[in-house]
């Protein structure tokens, strides 16, 4: 059986990933569900991005994990392209990315993504005053999750917690790049998915910095860890076999 490290994206926390690590764990596999840096409950919300990796690369000493799928979702995706460019060869066996940035070394998240949304994170961390930022209702609603209903994309929604923007806006370092890298690669696209314009899709345009991979694709929205989390959870064990 195989050990699976569930890594959540922006907003959210390692909880809302346990109905994915149901149908895994119901097929003998191990699997932890971690919170970052900056997403933990006091956390200062100004942490950075190297932080928020740190934390990720503690917590597989803490656990004593090794030999593990590392799935990252979204903003995830920044954080286990660092984690698995400082852990030993052998505590990863495969980086599974799900509609999750791709960097190379001096890349933010920030870069990435649509101009108006780093102006719209910019001006709403400026009128919260405290480092973060949160994601209003009608953009969740309309291109996160648009495969949900309102109630359930209200019950999600209020789920979310704010979001350290500095890391957004750090660029990452990587001493090997990750199409380079030896460790095993997936990328995991949901078609639905709009929180990126299809003028910049998830897949190819970031998917294809990975080098050598394996493509494994599914309905559902940015967030069908809400709305299908069963399928999602299947999908996962499919991008993560060996």
């Amino acid at each position: 059986m195989a050990t699976y490290v569930l890594v959540h994206g922006a907003w959210h926390t390692g909880e809302l990933l346990e109905d994915v690590a149901k149908p895994i764990r119901a097929k003998g596999h191990q699997v932890f569900c971690p919170t970052l840096a900056g997403n933990r409950p006091g956390d200062s919300k100004k942490t950075g991005l190297e932080e928020a990796v740190r934390s990720l690369v503690d917590y597989f000493d803490q656990q004593r994990i090794n030999d593990a799928v590392v799935m990252g979702h979204s903003y995830g995706g920044m954080v286990i392209s660092g984690a698995a460019d400082r852990l030993a060869p052998g505590r990863i066996r495969r980086l599974v990315y799900w509609n999750a940035f791709v960097p190379v070394n001096g890349q933010a998240l920030d870069d990435m993504v649509p101009p108006h949304y780093v102006a719209l994170f910019d001006q709403i961390e400026k009128q919260r005053g405290d480092g973060s930022v949160v994601l209003p209702f009608p953009i969740w609603r309309e291109a996160f999750i648009n495969d949900a209903d309102l109630d359930l994309a209200k019950r999600a929604y209020d789920k979310l917690n704010p979001h350290p923007a500095k890391t957004f806006k750090d660029k990452i370092a990587l001493k090997t790049e990750l199409a380079a890298s030896p460790v095993a690669k997936s990328y995991l696209n949901c078609a639905q998915d709009v929180s990126l314009p299809h003028s910049m899709p998830w897949h190819p345009r970031l998917s294809e910095k990975l080098g050598l991979f394996r493509y494994v694709e599914m309905p559902g929205s940015h967030e069908a860890c809400f709305s299908n989390p069963a399928l999602l959870g299947e999908k996962i064990m499919e991008a993560g076999r060996d």
